[in-house]
């Protein structure tokens, strides 16, 4: 019996393995340059101080909750604590990128020289939730500017808003050169109420509200910043090194954006920002206040006016200091 030729299966097999061997081809270059499409850039790094002092809401923890900064294409690194008195020369020296306290260190900083400016707003002072609080006993015979003089006030540290708040205060109410009218007594705040209460000072500074003040029962709120300003007093506005904001001017805008928005949430929501902040920095929900924040991130130029005039009066600063020297309100989109 006679075999058909084993050539034209041969030739079937080996067309058949190029056909495969095409196929696997394309899908592998295919895939390599799905691969190489797939690769996104990563989101921009944000290095923060580490929120420490959580008497108040964390404006940063909540707007990572919210999802406010993975849409903004942004990313919070938090570096650790950094004493509010270090926070000016850190972001200058590229520590951290953002920096924000009270508005007299910010002032006091770009003064000195620092290049830095600030661009969003955080909290401002209401009647009802002011900068700070000044406390004495229920029974102490403190009740006005002129009782203060000669007495010992505690505060948690010398200079800004601790220490120039009360000479403030005496200012408005006719007591000329109030430094030295009465004596400073520096504590931890949290160690202030005890001090008070021991007999050790006559009148405490604390960032905390009357309301929560006036329910332990014991003590009795003398004046607040809203007293002395009115609601342009508490300004704590967040800024970046003038280099920082030259190289990355859209990462700054994003980052006031997310900013503006938490600002807006906190103030609608303060019960659910709180929430946050408790469960992110471990802490008891009741010991956290409901600060106010500047409506959209807003930077008001008699918010910073008024330190400069104030710390100016003192000669705390350089005379020539201009409101337009310390902030900017030009990367808030909100407000355009």
């Amino acid at each position: 019996m006679r075999t058909k030729p084993a050539r034209p299966i041969m030739l079937r097999a080996l067309l058949l393995l190029a056909a495969v061997s095409t196929l696997l081809a394309g899908c592998g270059k295919d895939a390599d340059t799905a691969e190489a499409g797939s690769s996104v850039k990563g989101p921009d790094i944000i290095r923060l101080p580490t929120p420490t002092n959580l008497t108040g809401i964390s404006n940063y923890y909540v707007a990572e909750e919210l999802g406010y900064v993975k849409e903004a294409g942004l990313q919070f690194d938090y570096v650790g604590a950094v004493e509010s008195g270090q926070l000016v020369a850190s972001v200058v020296a590229g520590k951290i990128d953002v920096g924000g306290a009270h508005i007299n260190r910010t002032i006091a900083g770009i003064s000195a020289g620092a290049k830095i400016k600030a661009v969003v707003a955080q909290t401002e002072t209401t009647e009802e939730i002011p900068h700070m609080s000044f406390v004495t006993t229920k029974d102490s015979p403190i009740k006005s500017a002129a009782d203060i003089v000669g007495k010992k006030v505690g505060i948690p540290a010398f200079g800004g808003c601790n220490e120039y708040t009360p000479y403030a205060y005496l200012l408005k109410n006719g007591i000329a050169d109030p430094k030295g009218k009465f004596e400073i007594v520096t504590a931890p705040e949290f160690k202030l109420e005890q001090a008070l209460l021991q007999g050790e000072v006559d009148l405490i500074g604390l960032h905390e509200n009357p309301s929560t003040i006036i329910k332990r029962g014991n003590l009795k709120v003398v004046f607040t910043d809203y007293d002395i300003w009115k609601s342009i007093g508490g300004a704590t506005p967040l800024y970046f090194s003038n280099k920082f904001i030259k190289e990355k001017p859209d990462v700054v805008r994003r980052f006031v954006d997310v900013i503006s928005k938490t600002n807006d949430f906190v103030n609608a929501n303060p019960e659910k920002a709180i929430e946050i902040t408790a469960k992110r920095g471990d802490m008891d929900p009741a010991k956290i206040r409901a600060n106010h924040y500047a409506a959209h991130g807003e930077i008001s130029p008699e918010s910073v006016q008024v330190w400069i005039d104030l710390l100016s009066q003192f000669n705390e600063i350089k005379k020539d200091v201009k409101p337009e020297d310390i902030f900017t309100n030009e990367f808030n989109d909100t407000l355009k």
